[in-house]
């Protein structure tokens, strides 16, 4: 598979970028490296003068950047997100460095699965919820009394991470492509199914005085692991409808009592 059909299939998506220059710097070092494909979730300017001015020429990759009010939106058709992180996190997720981010990216990549590296803004990084969305957090080793990274300084090192396993991957095997139905579901099929889960929960009375929240965060963390199909999310949201069906004619049964 050529790499600039394999490099069509990567997102570096950035979450509410603070300063537009940034987002200029982010987008030559993805360029540097062959990338181009760049989703903005909630910038705080963008289109700006110094975004263009920092990317020093790769304005193809400003010109094609998407931007989106969320992250849920900004990860709709990827089926396989990495979250970088420079802290360890409340949300368990399974921790990569770098080299092992790009190579399981590339693997999803090479199965035909669109996917997603989310950098979070300059000062906060990527909220405990906006990390409960990807599948893994790649954190940078860098020294403990100093390990803030430029945002562009980490886009670039996950580039060129990718790019040197990709380039290592030049004579692969060909790989059979999965039929529709056995693709991991996307992001967006995915939050329809937890957006469901969470209202059939409240139906059935679950929580009962447990944290919906906790409750929620682990159960997306098991999601994440099993990684569904789409047809597998079909059969999940069949049980939810009759759990909420059968709710329903209890609730039903009592009134008439």
């Amino acid at each position: 598979m050529a790499l600039s059909e394999l490099s069509d299939r990567f997102r570096f998506v950035l979450v509410r970028t603070s300063h537009s220059g940034n987002i200029g710097s982010a987008a030559r070092a993805m360029r540097t490296m062959g990338f181009d494909g760049l989703s903005l979730v909630a910038p705080n300017r963008f289109p700006d003068p110094e975004a263009t001015a920092l990317a020093a020429g790769a304005d193809d990759v400003l010109d094609k950047a998407e931007i989106h009010g969320d992250l849920v939106e900004a990860l709709g058709g990827t089926t396989f997100a990495l979250g970088l992180s420079a802290r360890r996190r409340g949300v368990t997720l399974p921790e990569l460095d770098p080299r092992e981010g790009a190579r399981q990216a590339l693997a999803a990549a090479r199965r035909g699965e669109k996917v997603a590296l989310v950098f979070g803004n300059e000062r906060t990084g990527l909220e405990n919820d906006e990390l409960s969305r990807c599948h893994a957090m790649v954190r940078i080793p860098s020294v403990d009394d100093f390990s803030s990274l430029n945002l562009s300084q980490a886009v670039q090192v996950v580039a060129y991470e990718l790019r040197t396993v990709m380039l290592a991957d030049e004579t692969p095997e060909p790989v059979t492509p999965p039929a529709e139905d056995e693709v991991p579901a996307d992001a967006e099929q995915v939050e329809r199914f937890f957006e469901h889960l969470s209202r059939t929960l409240d139906d059935i009375d679950f929580h009962k005085g447990r944290s919906p929240v906790t409750i929620m965060l682990r159960l997306r963390k098991l999601f994440a692991r099993a990684r569904p199909e789409l047809r597998e999310l079909r059969i999940l949201h069949g049980i939810l409808a009759d759990a909420q069906r059968m709710a329903q004619l209890a609730g039903q049964a009592d009134k008439d009592k």
